[in-house]
Formats: structure tokens, sequence, C-alpha cells
């Protein structure tokens, strides 16, 4: 059990920069379950300062957010968009490589 609230910890302080936060959640994108990604959203926002500080700078209810970052969450798209805006982060689209 050491070795897992280790690694936590040292994922959550290396998310508390912002390249490293836009590089950990760009993989997660990359995963086929889309829940990876918003997972991932939720450990960017506990190292930025947790749900109620989040809460408070994107203007939405604590117990949604907790409910729209869990495994069976399912966000409208402008509350991830809030989300990362708050965050100090934004999404950008590219074409997929062409096979």
């Amino acid at each position: 059990m050491g070795q897992t609230k280790k690694y936590k910890e040292h994922l959550l302080k290396s998310l508390e920069d912002p390249n490293e936060a836009a590089a950990y959640l760009d993989a997660c994108l990359e995963d086929e379950d889309p829940h990876v990604f918003l997972l991932a959203l939720k450990d960017v926002a506990e190292a930025r300062g947790g749900m109620g500080q989040l809460s408070k700078k994107a203007s939405l209810n604590r117990q949604s957010l907790y409910r729209s970052l869990s495994r069976t969450g399912n966000p409208k798209l402008v509350n991830v968009c809030t989300i990362l805006a708050s965050l100090g982060l934004e999404f950008h689209i590219t074409a997929a490589a062409q096979n």
C-alpha cells in the first residue's frame, strides 16, 4: 500500500505543472475508454487544489463534479471545457494520421 501512496503523491505533484497536466490528459485521451480521461481530469483537479476549489472557479456544483469525473461519469462537453478552462487548460483538435 505504501508504494501506491508514493505514486499518487508523485503524480499529483507532477500535475501541478500545466505542461505535465496537459501531456497526462493528452495521453489519457488516446485510451479507448473515455472514462480514463475523466479520471485523469479528476487527478489534475486534485493536484490543483481539489474539487472544492475547482467547483468555485468553474461555477459548477461540487457533487456534480465528483459524479461527472467518475468511472461512470458522462459530463456534457460544455462542462468539460469549463473544467479545463478553470484549470488553465484547453482542448486542441488535430487531424488523425492517414493510413
